[in-house]
Protein backbone atom coordinates (compact mmCIF):
# COMPACT_ATOMS: atom_id res chain seq x y z
CA UNK A 1 0.00 0.00 0.00
CA UNK A 2 1.22 3.31 -0.97
CA UNK A 3 2.95 5.31 2.08
CA UNK A 4 0.57 7.95 1.63
CA UNK A 5 -2.32 5.95 2.52
CA UNK A 6 -1.05 4.61 5.70
CA UNK A 7 -0.63 8.15 6.94
CA UNK A 8 -4.24 9.25 6.11
CA UNK A 9 -5.50 6.06 7.03
CA UNK A 10 -3.32 6.80 11.08
CA UNK A 11 -6.67 6.93 12.79
CA UNK A 12 -6.58 4.39 15.82
CA UNK A 13 -9.01 1.94 17.12
CA UNK A 14 -9.59 -1.01 19.05
CA UNK A 15 -12.09 -3.41 18.53
CA UNK A 16 -13.21 -5.71 21.33
CA UNK A 17 -15.11 -8.82 21.11
CA UNK A 18 -17.90 -9.66 24.40
CA UNK A 19 -19.20 -12.99 24.97
CA UNK A 20 -21.76 -12.97 27.86
CA UNK A 21 -23.92 -16.04 29.13
CA UNK A 22 -27.68 -15.06 29.73
CA UNK A 23 -28.07 -15.62 33.67
CA UNK A 24 -31.83 -17.00 32.91
CA UNK A 25 -34.66 -18.01 30.63
CA UNK A 26 -35.40 -14.60 28.79
CA UNK A 27 -36.64 -13.06 26.02
CA UNK A 28 -34.62 -10.02 24.35
CA UNK A 29 -35.54 -7.50 21.33
CA UNK A 30 -34.47 -8.42 17.93
CA UNK A 31 -32.05 -5.67 17.30
CA UNK A 32 -29.99 -5.87 20.79
CA UNK A 33 -27.42 -3.02 19.79
CA UNK A 34 -30.16 -0.23 20.87
CA UNK A 35 -30.49 -1.97 24.24
CA UNK A 36 -27.00 -1.96 24.94
CA UNK A 37 -26.44 1.10 23.53
CA UNK A 38 -29.27 2.29 26.01
CA UNK A 39 -28.62 0.49 28.50
CA UNK A 40 -24.60 1.10 28.63
CA UNK A 41 -25.69 5.11 28.80
CA UNK A 42 -27.77 4.63 31.52
CA UNK A 43 -24.88 2.80 33.50
CA UNK A 44 -22.62 5.46 32.58
CA UNK A 45 -24.91 8.30 33.49
CA UNK A 46 -25.71 6.46 36.97
CA UNK A 47 -21.87 6.09 37.76
CA UNK A 48 -20.75 9.31 37.14
CA UNK A 49 -23.38 11.95 36.53
CA UNK A 50 -22.88 14.53 39.47
CA UNK A 51 -25.64 16.69 38.09
CA UNK A 52 -28.80 15.00 38.62
CA UNK A 53 -28.47 14.78 34.60
CA UNK A 54 -29.25 18.23 34.06
CA UNK A 55 -27.09 18.28 31.25
CA UNK A 56 -27.70 21.82 29.62
CA UNK A 57 -26.97 23.54 33.08
CA UNK A 58 -24.32 21.52 34.37
CA UNK A 59 -21.17 23.34 35.37
CA UNK A 60 -18.82 20.42 34.45
CA UNK A 61 -20.44 19.72 30.71
CA UNK A 62 -16.63 20.31 29.79
CA UNK A 63 -14.95 17.32 31.89
CA UNK A 64 -18.21 14.70 32.25
CA UNK A 65 -17.26 11.25 31.52
CA UNK A 66 -20.88 10.30 29.70
CA UNK A 67 -19.87 13.07 27.32
CA UNK A 68 -16.62 12.09 26.50
CA UNK A 69 -17.57 8.73 26.02
CA UNK A 70 -21.19 8.45 24.78
CA UNK A 71 -21.46 11.64 23.11
CA UNK A 72 -17.05 12.58 22.02
CA UNK A 73 -16.63 16.04 20.88
CA UNK A 74 -14.73 17.00 18.03
CA UNK A 75 -12.10 19.71 18.54
CA UNK A 76 -11.98 20.01 14.47
CA UNK A 77 -15.50 20.20 13.75
CA UNK A 78 -16.42 19.36 10.61
CA UNK A 79 -19.05 21.97 8.94
CA UNK A 80 -21.74 19.29 7.86
CA UNK A 81 -21.93 17.77 11.91
CA UNK A 82 -24.83 19.41 13.36
CA UNK A 83 -25.74 16.45 15.84
CA UNK A 84 -24.69 14.38 19.29
CA UNK A 85 -24.22 11.08 17.14
CA UNK A 86 -20.78 10.02 18.60
CA UNK A 87 -17.52 9.00 16.44
CA UNK A 88 -15.81 7.93 19.59
CA UNK A 89 -17.63 3.76 19.57
CA UNK A 90 -19.51 1.40 18.01
CA UNK A 91 -21.47 -1.45 18.36
CA UNK A 92 -22.32 -4.12 16.73
CA UNK A 93 -24.42 -7.11 17.54
CA UNK A 94 -25.58 -8.91 14.57
CA UNK A 95 -27.53 -12.03 16.83
CA UNK A 96 -31.76 -11.44 16.05
CA UNK A 97 -32.51 -14.61 18.03
CA UNK A 98 -35.55 -13.42 20.83
CA UNK A 99 -35.50 -16.43 23.11
CA UNK A 100 -32.30 -17.12 25.45
CA UNK A 101 -32.11 -20.02 28.07
CA UNK A 102 -30.10 -19.90 30.94
CA UNK A 103 -26.35 -20.50 29.91
CA UNK A 104 -26.91 -19.14 26.43
CA UNK A 105 -24.45 -16.98 25.07
CA UNK A 106 -24.65 -13.59 23.32
CA UNK A 107 -21.74 -12.10 21.46
CA UNK A 108 -21.43 -8.24 20.58
CA UNK A 109 -18.22 -6.07 19.35
CA UNK A 110 -17.10 -2.65 20.95
CA UNK A 111 -15.16 -0.57 18.42
CA UNK A 112 -13.73 2.55 19.91
CA UNK A 113 -12.01 5.36 17.55
CA UNK A 114 -9.28 7.63 19.00
CA UNK A 115 -9.29 9.60 21.97
CA UNK A 116 -12.33 6.98 23.19
CA UNK A 117 -9.71 4.11 23.03
CA UNK A 118 -8.39 5.15 26.64
CA UNK A 119 -12.20 5.04 28.16
CA UNK A 120 -12.23 1.08 28.24
CA UNK A 121 -12.12 0.64 31.96
CA UNK A 122 -15.73 2.98 31.79
CA UNK A 123 -17.04 1.47 29.23
CA UNK A 124 -16.50 -2.29 30.91
CA UNK A 125 -17.53 -1.03 33.81
CA UNK A 126 -20.76 -0.14 32.59
CA UNK A 127 -21.22 -3.31 30.52
CA UNK A 128 -20.52 -5.41 33.98
CA UNK A 129 -23.10 -3.06 35.44
CA UNK A 130 -25.46 -3.78 32.59
CA UNK A 131 -25.22 -7.31 33.06
CA UNK A 132 -26.47 -6.74 36.91
CA UNK A 133 -29.61 -4.65 35.90
CA UNK A 134 -30.02 -6.23 32.79
CA UNK A 135 -31.30 -5.40 29.31
CA UNK A 136 -34.54 -5.05 27.00
CA UNK A 137 -38.11 -5.01 28.38
CA UNK A 138 -37.58 -7.84 30.87
CA UNK A 139 -34.41 -6.75 32.54
CA UNK A 140 -32.55 -9.69 31.23
CA UNK A 141 -29.56 -10.13 33.40
CA UNK A 142 -25.70 -11.52 32.04
CA UNK A 143 -22.35 -12.31 33.69
CA UNK A 144 -19.56 -11.12 30.96
CA UNK A 145 -17.97 -14.40 30.29
CA UNK A 146 -14.95 -12.85 28.25
CA UNK A 147 -13.56 -10.42 26.37
CA UNK A 148 -11.28 -10.86 23.46
CA UNK A 149 -9.33 -8.88 20.76
CA UNK A 150 -9.03 -8.83 17.20
CA UNK A 151 -6.36 -11.66 17.69
CA UNK A 152 -8.79 -13.70 20.21
CA UNK A 153 -6.13 -12.84 23.18
CA UNK A 154 -8.33 -11.82 25.92
CA UNK A 155 -8.14 -8.78 27.95
CA UNK A 156 -11.06 -10.10 30.46
CA UNK A 157 -11.55 -13.61 31.85
CA UNK A 158 -13.21 -14.56 35.26
CA UNK A 159 -12.82 -11.27 36.72
CA UNK A 160 -8.90 -10.99 35.56
CA UNK A 161 -8.12 -7.74 33.29
CA UNK A 162 -4.97 -8.13 31.04
CA UNK A 163 -4.25 -4.80 29.74
CA UNK A 164 -0.93 -6.07 28.11
CA UNK A 165 -3.28 -7.64 25.08
CA UNK A 166 -5.00 -4.04 24.88
CA UNK A 167 -3.71 -3.69 21.37
CA UNK A 168 -4.07 -0.07 19.62
CA UNK A 169 -4.03 -0.75 16.25
CA UNK A 170 -4.38 1.67 12.74
CA UNK A 171 -7.41 1.64 9.56
CA UNK A 172 -3.89 1.93 7.33
CA UNK A 173 -3.06 -1.97 9.42
CA UNK A 174 -6.77 -2.50 8.68
CA UNK A 175 -7.00 -2.13 4.98
CA UNK A 176 -3.66 -3.76 4.91
CA UNK A 177 -4.40 -6.76 6.09
CA UNK A 178 -7.32 -6.86 3.80
CA UNK A 179 -5.57 -6.25 0.69
CA UNK A 180 -3.47 -8.80 1.53
CA UNK A 181 -6.25 -11.48 2.64
CA UNK A 182 -7.71 -10.14 -0.75
CA UNK A 183 -4.13 -11.14 -2.70
CA UNK A 184 -4.93 -15.03 -1.44
CA UNK A 185 -8.43 -15.65 -1.88
CA UNK A 186 -9.24 -13.51 -5.06
CA UNK A 187 -12.23 -9.89 -5.22
CA UNK A 188 -15.68 -11.01 -6.35
CA UNK A 189 -16.48 -7.15 -6.72
CA UNK A 190 -19.85 -7.29 -4.43
CA UNK A 191 -20.04 -5.21 -1.62
CA UNK A 192 -22.83 -7.05 1.08
CA UNK A 193 -25.14 -5.16 3.92
CA UNK A 194 -25.09 -6.86 6.98
CA UNK A 195 -26.81 -4.16 8.84
CA UNK A 196 -29.26 -1.40 7.62
CA UNK A 197 -27.69 1.46 5.77
CA UNK A 198 -28.91 5.04 6.17
CA UNK A 199 -27.41 7.11 3.58
CA UNK A 200 -28.56 10.50 2.00
CA UNK A 201 -27.43 11.43 -1.24
CA UNK A 202 -28.33 15.01 -3.06
CA UNK A 203 -30.81 15.69 -0.01
CA UNK A 204 -33.02 12.46 -0.09
CA UNK A 205 -32.67 9.19 1.68
CA UNK A 206 -31.71 6.02 -0.75
CA UNK A 207 -33.85 3.32 -1.68
CA UNK A 208 -31.75 1.91 -3.36
CA UNK A 209 -27.89 2.12 -3.68
CA UNK A 210 -25.84 4.51 -5.65
CA UNK A 211 -21.80 3.40 -5.75
CA UNK A 212 -21.43 7.64 -5.37
CA UNK A 213 -23.74 7.99 -2.36
CA UNK A 214 -21.53 4.78 -1.04
CA UNK A 215 -18.12 6.05 -2.08
CA UNK A 216 -19.03 9.43 -1.07
CA UNK A 217 -19.70 8.31 2.68
CA UNK A 218 -16.83 5.88 3.01
CA UNK A 219 -14.44 9.49 2.64
CA UNK A 220 -16.75 11.36 4.64
CA UNK A 221 -16.75 8.95 7.53
CA UNK A 222 -12.60 8.98 7.18
CA UNK A 223 -12.68 12.61 7.67
CA UNK A 224 -14.97 12.65 10.53
CA UNK A 225 -12.55 10.51 12.49
CA UNK A 226 -9.54 12.04 11.65
CA UNK A 227 -11.46 15.62 12.79
CA UNK A 228 -11.98 13.41 16.11
CA UNK A 229 -7.91 12.52 15.96
CA UNK A 230 -7.65 15.83 15.42
CA UNK A 231 -5.30 15.52 12.08
CA UNK A 232 -5.20 18.53 10.76
CA UNK A 233 -3.88 18.19 7.68
CA UNK A 234 -4.91 15.30 5.18
CA UNK A 235 -2.04 13.89 3.26
CA UNK A 236 -3.69 12.67 0.53
CA UNK A 237 -6.08 14.47 -1.78
CA UNK A 238 -10.04 13.93 -0.94
CA UNK A 239 -11.22 15.94 -4.26
CA UNK A 240 -8.81 13.82 -6.32
CA UNK A 241 -10.70 11.02 -4.52
CA UNK A 242 -14.02 11.91 -5.37
CA UNK A 243 -13.37 12.19 -8.91
CA UNK A 244 -12.39 8.37 -9.46
CA UNK A 245 -13.73 6.27 -12.29
CA UNK A 246 -16.62 4.48 -10.48
CA UNK A 247 -17.38 1.37 -11.17
CA UNK A 248 -20.78 0.47 -12.31
CA UNK A 249 -24.07 -1.22 -10.42
CA UNK A 250 -24.79 -4.55 -12.51
CA UNK A 251 -26.86 -6.34 -9.97
CA UNK A 252 -28.55 -5.07 -6.63
CA UNK A 253 -31.15 -6.71 -4.63
CA UNK A 254 -32.39 -4.27 -1.43
CA UNK A 255 -35.28 -4.06 0.80
CA UNK A 256 -35.74 -1.43 3.01
CA UNK A 257 -35.77 -1.84 7.30
CA UNK A 258 -36.88 -0.02 10.10
CA UNK A 259 -35.58 -0.74 13.80
CA UNK A 260 -37.55 0.55 16.66
CA UNK A 261 -35.97 1.67 19.72
CA UNK A 262 -36.86 3.86 22.57
CA UNK A 263 -35.05 7.05 22.96
CA UNK A 264 -34.70 8.33 26.59
CA UNK A 265 -33.32 11.44 25.84
CA UNK A 266 -35.71 12.47 23.94
CA UNK A 267 -38.94 9.97 25.88
CA UNK A 268 -40.53 8.35 22.91
CA UNK A 269 -40.30 5.65 20.56
CA UNK A 270 -38.97 5.87 17.51
CA UNK A 271 -38.17 4.05 14.04
CA UNK A 272 -34.42 4.27 12.56
CA UNK A 273 -34.84 3.11 8.84
CA UNK A 274 -32.13 1.59 6.30
CA UNK A 275 -31.87 -0.68 2.95
CA UNK A 276 -29.96 -3.20 3.55
CA UNK A 277 -28.69 -6.11 0.39
CA UNK A 278 -26.01 -6.28 -1.93
CA UNK A 279 -24.97 -4.83 -4.77
CA UNK A 280 -22.47 -6.76 -7.16
CA UNK A 281 -20.10 -3.87 -9.48
CA UNK A 282 -18.10 -4.26 -12.44
CA UNK A 283 -14.05 -4.09 -11.83
CA UNK A 284 -13.07 -2.06 -8.75
CA UNK A 285 -10.43 0.41 -9.36
CA UNK A 286 -7.15 -0.85 -7.20
CA UNK A 287 -7.28 3.02 -5.75
CA UNK A 288 -10.06 2.69 -3.97
CA UNK A 289 -9.92 -0.43 -2.57
CA UNK A 290 -8.19 0.27 0.48
CA UNK A 291 -10.25 2.65 1.58
CA UNK A 292 -13.64 0.49 0.78
CA UNK A 293 -11.43 -2.11 3.35
CA UNK A 294 -11.75 0.66 6.13
CA UNK A 295 -15.20 1.45 5.55
CA UNK A 296 -16.01 -1.89 6.42
CA UNK A 297 -14.66 -1.42 9.60
CA UNK A 298 -16.08 2.19 10.32
CA UNK A 299 -19.61 1.87 8.77
CA UNK A 300 -21.04 4.47 6.68
CA UNK A 301 -24.09 6.47 6.68
CA UNK A 302 -26.17 7.63 9.58
CA UNK A 303 -26.82 5.81 12.89
CA UNK A 304 -23.63 4.21 12.99
CA UNK A 305 -23.56 4.01 16.91
CA UNK A 306 -25.95 1.49 16.75
CA UNK A 307 -24.53 -0.84 14.35
CA UNK A 308 -26.05 0.65 10.99
CA UNK A 309 -23.60 0.95 8.13
CA UNK A 310 -21.77 -2.64 8.16
CA UNK A 311 -20.77 -4.05 4.92
CA UNK A 312 -17.96 -6.16 3.46
CA UNK A 313 -16.18 -6.15 0.21
CA UNK A 314 -16.92 -10.02 -0.52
Amino acid sequence: MESNVYNALGIRYIKLHFTVAMLEDTYLPADKVSALRGGMGEMLLRANCVRNRNCVSCDFESECIVRRTMYSKYRIVPQFVTTDDSVGYLLECENYDKVFAAGDFLQFNLILFGKAIVYFNQYMQAFFALGNEGIGKRYARYRIVSVTNTQNHPLYVDGAVYMLNYQIQTLGEYADYRIRRMNRTGSQNRLVFHTPTALKFQGEYLEEYQIEAIWNAVLRRIYMLECFEEIGENVYNIDELKTFILPDIVKQEVRRVGIQRYSSTQDRRMVLNGIKGYIELTRLPEQMLPWLFVGELIHIGKNTSFGFGRYSVV
